[in-house]
């Protein structure tokens, strides 16, 4: 036997013993046996580095730790789910779903919630190529490094599909949640200990901490492991993965490590069962979980369902009663928004639950405090809501003191004093001087935010502080920050300083519509500002925008429209722009505009059959024109677009009645646009 051949022999048992052990629970062979076959490897390749792969089993032992982390960019938007906090909810899911088509005969896949961190890997030719977390959806952080650590992630798909004699698509995307199992959690608990280092609350923030680790070694020593549970962006014209559980089954047989726990339901009533099941399980599983996550199995109705700006329609999270404990509030404090809202904030003495500290909690408005007859030094019983945002439930009024008396909320500002305003329609006191600090203190925060301008370095507490120091007065200032600005502050060291200085003017280059997005307009989020920066190419012409203009945008509702149109009118408004451009933001938007006349607008697309062009290139040429495409003809379809040779979606859109044509009579609907 060669070196070469047995170099690749040794990878090939290794990536074998890797699967039997991580992923199947079944090991083959001992440990020491495994480091010896796995010594040998790094030997023959330091002695024969002509041999070397990028995907051998030894690249999972880290490289040199990063500086930071680059951006990863994900292809198609990754969703976060509605949640269901009872079966009511659920129930209220199924009836929305009905509305939109008959789902009495679907089946539905049901999996346990996993409190862990979600995942994006590409794989193309079948080896992995690069791996992201979730960010905003759009974008996250470039983590490929510490992902080819965690044994559990096959390097090469290879190997696997030949043992289960299955096609390995030329490019995908799996997505899954990273976690860290009960037993690995305390034993690095155990040995953080031993070292007098800061322990980690949970198991979520220990994978999230050991996954964003700058040095991948420091990830590879923590025994991270990953569940699969999802393949986007293929492409496949047959019926093989037509059904979610067909994937779920496919990835398996690539190597991936599939939830056991996720079982398929033939009604909407077994997704009671499975609760009541999985919530009995719940303690003797080997990770944590805080739900079950519903999804429709059939995946030609993910299309017809739809997604709202924030989550799929065709799946739900249901969240576990959250853990609650008893404690003291101290005090109901009131905070200000951008937006001018008062929020009432309950001051708690501090109380563990589920392994985190909660010493505050949202009262909401003062309708919720006068509904649940919250009252300052009421003994109250607090949940984390979902596992995550602490919630007041009730109050103990047996341990109430006599002395005490019903909370009501200020007449006046207590920032700036302003009378406050409560608009009879909301629930909500506002307001109404928009030079009221705490009011510019929070645009600025949240302009600076990763929902904004997402300047690193730039966070609400320093933002906060140099508007106090009479540094930052207005959001054109803070393109203007110098280094010796941030100096002058306590705790600031040059080196941080320049960073900041240059995140800043790195932010400059952001585009148009995160500034749109950043700035504060009411009801105009990220998906709203995408929007807008469609149909307008410059700031300029965003500026000049009329209401009718506005309104005729698909998507955009008459209050979005007055909000902007009052927004980009106000002199103090444009006044605020123009002095951004003088101090070098670009506003630059690489988005075509989409002429609002466009025969195309909002039009759904299925393509079938050979074109004449890339359909990732026609898909462009589409949704520059204002149509978007997807995957599967449904009843909601607009246009089949025909190539050569069509395959089966022909006979589906003759069946429903759908328009069909070609790529000469897509050319006549968008020419002269």
């Amino acid at each position: 036997m060669s070196i070469k051949d047995r170099i690749d022999y040794i990878r090939e048992s290794i990536k074998q013993h890797d699967y039997y052990y991580y992923v199947l629970d079944q090991p083959q062979i001992g440990d020491e046996a495994y480091d010896v076959l796995f010594q040998e490897l790094l030997q023959l390749e330091k002695e024969h580095p002509e041999f070397n792969s990028p995907h051998s089993p030894t690249q999972r032992v880290g490289h040199s730790p990063l500086q930071s982390f680059p951006p990863f960019h994900h292809p198609s938007k990754m969703y976060s789910l509605d949640n269901a906090f009872s079966d009511e909810d659920i129930h209220n899911w199924y009836q929305k779903l009905s509305r939109i088509t008959d789902i009495t005969k679907c089946s539905f896949v049901a999996e346990p919630k996993l409190d862990g961190l979600s995942i994006e890997i590409l794989y193309e030719n079948g080896f992995l190529v690069s791996a992201g977390t979730r960010g905003d959806g759009f974008t996250g952080e470039d983590v490929t490094q510490n992902v080819k650590t965690i044994r559990s992630i096959p390097l090469s798909v290879h190997p696997f599909a030949k043992m289960h004699s299955v096609e390995v698509l030329p490019t995908f995307r799996v997505r899954g949640e990273i976690i860290m199992k009960e037993a690995d959690f305390t034993a690095l608990n155990q040995y953080r200990d031993s070292r007098k280092e800061p322990l980690f609350a949970n198991p979520r923030n220990a994978a999230a901490g050991s996954l964003r680790q700058l040095d991948s070694a420091i990830t590879r020593q923590r025994q991270l492991t990953a569940y699969f549970y999802f393949l986007t962006d293929f492409h496949q014209e047959s019926d093989a993965l037509r059904y979610h559980s067909d994937i779920l089954t496919y990835l398996k047989h690539l190597g991936f490590l599939v939830n056991p726990e996720i079982q398929v339901l033939p009604t909407f009533q077994d997704l009671f069962v499975y609760q009541k099941n999985i919530l009995t399980k719940r303690p003797s599983l080997q990770y944590e979980i805080d739900g079950a996550v519903y999804k429709i199995n059939d995946r030609r109705l993910w299309d017809l369902l739809g997604t709202t700006s924030r989550a799929p329609r065709w799946a739900i999270a249901y969240k576990f009663q959250a853990e609650s404990a008893t404690t003291i509030l101290t005090d109901i404090r009131i905070s200000v928004g951008r937006s001018g809202i008062l929020t009432p904030v309950a001051v708690l003495e501090p109380v563990s639950i589920g392994g985190v500290t909660v010493s505050s909690a949202t009262l909401h408005n003062e309708n919720e405090i006068a509904r649940k007859d919250i009252r300052i030094g009421d003994t109250v019983f607090v949940q984390r809501a979902g596992d995550v945002i602490p919630e007041i439930l009730r109050v103990d009024i047996s341990k109430r003191p006599s002395h005490s008396m019903p909370f009501k909320m200020p007449t006046h500002c207590p920032v700036c004093e302003t009378e406050v305003y409560r608009s009879p329609n909301e629930a909500y006191i506002r307001c109404t001087n928009l030079e009221c600090p705490a009011q510019i203190e929070e645009r600025f925060s949240y302009f600076v935010s990763k929902n904004g301008m997402d300047i690193e370095g730039l966070g609400k507490k320093l933002i906060q502080k140099l508007y106090k120091e009479n540094i930052v007065q207005s959001i054109p200032d803070i393109f203007i920050i110098q280094e010796e600005d941030l100096v002058q502050l306590d705790g600031f060291q040059s080196k941080l300083a320049q960073k900041i200085v240059q995140a800043i003017q790195s932010a400059k280059n952001r585009p148009l519509w995160r500034f749109i997005s950043a700035i504060g307009i009411e009801g105009v989020g990220e998906n709203t500002a995408k929007l807008l920066c469609q149909y307008y190419s410059t700031i300029d012409e965003f500026l000049h925008a009329t209401y009718d203009d506005l309104y005729a945008i698909p998507g955009i509702g008459p209050e979005t429209a007055t909000n902007i149109a009052q927004y980009i009118h106000h002199p103090k408004n444009v006044d605020m722009i123009e002095r951004c451009k003088k101090v070098g933001c670009s506003f630059s938007n690489t988005d075509k505009k989409i002429p609002i006349a466009s025969k195309i607008v909002g039009k759904s697309f299925v393509i079938t059959g050979t074109l004449s062009i890339s359909r990732n290139d026609m898909k462009k040429k589409i949704e520059d024109k204002g149509g978007f495409v997807k995957n599967a003809v449904t009843a909601n379809t607009d246009f089949l677009l025909l190539g050569e040779n069509p395959g089966s979606k022909l006979s589906k859109a003759i069946e429903l009645n759908i328009p069909t044509c070609t790529e000469e009579e897509l050319e006549d609907m968008i020419k002269d646009l």
